[in-house]
């Protein structure tokens, strides 16, 4: 992937500029889309990243907005202040251009300060978080643009703004775990004495893991496209051959390990997406039974035909280890979606596809076998 291509860039892409910011203290606006109505390119929780002194990285829409959404950027830059801006893209001619920009986006656009930093810091620690901001209030002593992030270690509002009031976030509590726990995103509409608050609540996942069994040739582009696709790669070299970063110059980490001891390769667990590739079937029964029975992996992917996977198992009930409906459930052998590629990019295209789809909950088939719209939406207001 071309990292100097703006709208290539993944989450983790984006979180690490926004921390490389804040370490070097820069000036920079951050614009989030907030709330969709209809149609749109981008879904709530959608950012881009635009510093002063430097391209924009990300992408909110198609192409139809950046312009705009450029002069607001310079504006919360030097302002320091948030804004909302509502973009009615109804009117393709004006706006969308044919760009599947057919809906209403509202658009938050604040300044980075020391309000983003509890997120990054969760994120650095690989714990989910919930950014509660507020977008619109009746409230005057709660400013637009009003934050209290949500983590794992509690709330924390930092010190350049105000943060939302107790009796808000007592109200929050629930749709911020849930955020938290699901990594999606909303708005809520807070009902209070003082004045109504809508927040947006924003929820942010850390980078998930794509965690690759083996040291052969086909682990290399199984790793390039798991960076690509937003995975942190890690390469598992079993019995620490090859366990060098130069030879896996795509991978975020590469360990040696023992197939008995690959729990230790795994930061996060339970956000972890392991395939096993040693091409050994002694390794791959080892790392198995280890991963179901230790671990709470959600995904073990595991190269070869159903036969291997059916010797693995019997291989593991010759050694009193029955795998539960459960654990079974975890595994998905023959790895892969059906792309109908042999090649080696079209394997690795077709694991990573699989990976991701459970990483994001879903299915995995294709969008014309769907009924209804791709995402869920609200029907713009007549």
């Amino acid at each position: 992937m071309d990292r100097d291509d703006p709208w290539s860039v993944t989450d983790r892409d984006l979180h690490d500029r926004l921390a490389a910011l804040r370490d070097a203290d820069a000036t920079a606006a951050v614009a989030t889309v907030v709330d969709v109505e209809g149609s749109a390119y981008r879904r709530p929780g959608a950012k881009l990243v635009a510093p002063g002194d430097d391209d924009a990285l990300g992408a909110i829409t198609a192409g139809c907005l950046e312009g705009p959404v450029a002069s607001l950027a310079a504006d919360a830059r030097e302002s320091g202040t948030a804004a909302v801006e509502t973009f009615d893209l109804m009117d393709g001619d004006e706006w969308g251009l044919g760009l599947g920009c057919n809906g209403v986006i509202d658009v938050l656009v604040e300044p980075l300060d020391d309000s983003f930093d509890p997120l990054l810091a969760a994120l650095d620690d690989g714990e989910s978080a919930a950014v509660l901001t507020a977008i619109a209030s009746d409230d005057p002593d709660v400013p637009l643009g009003a934050r209290t992030v949500v983590t794992a270690d509690g709330e924390d509002a930092g010190d350049d703004r105000s943060g939302l009031p107790d009796g808000a976030l007592a109200d929050l509590r629930d749709a911020a775990a849930e955020a938290r726990e699901s990594g999606t995103s909303g708005v809520v509409t807070v009902e209070r004495a003082a004045g109504d608050l809508r927040v947006f609540v924003d929820g942010v996942e850390p980078t998930p893991d794509l965690v690759l069994f083996g040291s052969q040739n086909d682990v290399h582009p199984v790793a390039r496209v798991g960076a690509d696709a937003g995975f942190r790669v890690t390469v598992a070299s079993a019995r620490g051959a090859r366990a060098d970063t130069d030879q896996f110059p795509n991978a975020h980490r590469v360990v040696g390990t023992h197939p008995t001891e690959i729990g230790d390769a795994l930061d996060r667990p339970s956000r972890a997406h392991v395939v096993l590739m040693s091409h050994n079937l002694v390794d791959d029964q080892l790392a198995l039974e280890h991963l179901l029975t230790e671990t709470d992996v959600p995904y073990v992917g595991l190269m070869g035909p159903r036969e291997r996977f059916e010797e693995l198992r019997e291989a593991l009930a010759d050694d009193g280890v029955t795998l539960t409906p459960d654990q079974l459930d975890r595994v998905s052998t023959p790895v892969g979606l059906d792309l109908g590629d042999g090649s080696p990019t079209g394997i690795a295209l077709s694991i990573v596809s699989e990976a991701l789809a459970v990483a994001n909950d879903a299915e995995g088939g294709r969008l014309r076998d769907q009924s209804g719209p791709i995402h869920p939406r609200t029907d713009p207001t007549p």
